[in-house]
C-alpha cells in the first residue's frame, strides 16, 4: 500500500526496532493497549505477541483500517477515527499503554491534547512514542539549553519523559530525511494545580516569543506589579527565558490565573 504523504506516512518495518520498542513497554497479559496510527501493522503485530488482554488501534486511513481488519481480524479492535477526535471514546476502569509512530506534522498537537486530558494520570499508564528526533528533544530538554522551552514546560508539567534510542531513516518507508526517536512518557500522580492548560500555553508562549531577551519585558506584560512578583518568585529579570525552571513557569502561570480570574 502507497504512503499517503498527506496523512504524514512513515511506516516502520524494522523488527529488530520493533521488537525494542514493545519490549520498552513491558507489555504483559494484563496490560489493555492502545496503538496510534499502526499503518500496516508492522507494530501492531508485535504487539499482539505479548497477548495483551486487549489491543485497540487507531488508524484514520480508511484503506489501512480495512486492511488491519483482514490481517488481524478479531484480535484488534479497530477505530477508524482521527486520533484528535476521539479522545473521549476511551473509558477504562484502569490506566492503559500506548504506544504509536505518531505523524511528523501532528505529533505535538497529539501530545499537548492528551496533557489536556482531565485526571490524565488515572486513565494513562505510559505512552511510548516515536517522534521526530528534533521533536522530542524539544520534549525532553531542560532549562539552559538551546531545546528546552514551551513544549519542554507544557509536558513537564503532567509527565515524566525520558529517550530511549534514535532511530535511523533506513528503518522506515518511505525513508523521512530526519532520524526519529522513541520516547516514554509518564503521568505524573501528584502535579501543580493549574486550571486551564491554556493558560499555561499563553505565558509560555509570552516568554518564549523573545527567548533571548531578559524576562523583564514579558513579566511587565503579564503583570502590572512584575517587580513585586519576580522577588516573591526569587527570580532576577535580568534573566533570559531559558534560564527559568518548569516549577517557576508553573508557580508563574498559578499567580497569573490568581490574579485574573476570568481565564477559568
Amino acid at each position: 500500500m502507497k504512503p499517503k504523504k498527506s496523512l504524514g506516512q512513515n511506516f516502520l518495518n524494522n523488527s529488530k526496532v520493533l521488537i525494542e520498542i514493545v519490549n520498552s513497554g513491558n507489555v504483559s497479559k494484563n496490560d489493555v493497549v492502545l496503538e496510534i496510527g499502526p499503518g500496516t501493522g508492522n507494530l501492531t503485530e508485535k504487539i499482539l505477541n505479548k497477548n495483551p488482554k486487549n489491543l485497540i488501534v487507531v488508524e484514520k486511513d480508511k484503506e489501512l483500517s480495512i486492511l488491519l481488519k483482514k490481517k488481524f481480524g478479531g484480535e484488534i479492535e479497530i477505530i477508524n477515527k482521527d486520533i484528535l477526535e476521539c479522545y473521549n471514546d476511551f473509558n477504562f476502569n484502569f490506566p492503559i499503554k500506548v504506544f504509536g509512530n505518531l505523524p511528523y506534522n501532528i505529533s505535538t498537537k497529539i501530545l499537548t491534547s492528551w496533557i489536556k486530558i482531565k485526571n490524565l494520570e488515572k486513565l494513562y499508564k505510559k505512552f511510548i512514542l516515536v517522534f521526530q528526533k528534533e521533536v522530542a528533544e524539544r520534549i525532553i530538554a531542560k532549562e539552559n539549553t538551546k531545546n528546552y522551552g514551551r513544549l519542554s514546560i507544557i509536558t513537564s508539567w503532567k509527565m515524566e519523559g525520558k529517550k530511549l534510542f534514535d532511530i535511523s531513516p533506513d528503518y522506515f518507508f518511505p525513508k523521512p530525511k530526519v532520524w526519529s526517536s522513541l520516547l516514554i512518557l509518564e503521568p505524573k500522580e501528584i502535579y501543580k494545580k493549574i486550571y486551564k492548560t491554556e493558560n499555561l500555553e499563553h505565558i509560555t508562549n509570552i516568554f518564549f516569543n523573545q527567548r533571548r531577551k531578559m524576562i523583564k519585558k514579558p513579566m511587565k506584560q503579564i503583570f502590572k506589579n512584575y517587580e513585586d512578583i519576580a522577588k516573591q518568585l526569587n527570580i532576577s529579570l535580568n534573566l533570559r527565558p531559558h534560564n527559568i525552571s518548569k516549577d517557576r513557569y508553573l508557580e508563574i502561570c498559578q499567580l497569573y490565573e490568581k490574579f485574573n480570574l476570568t481565564n477559568f
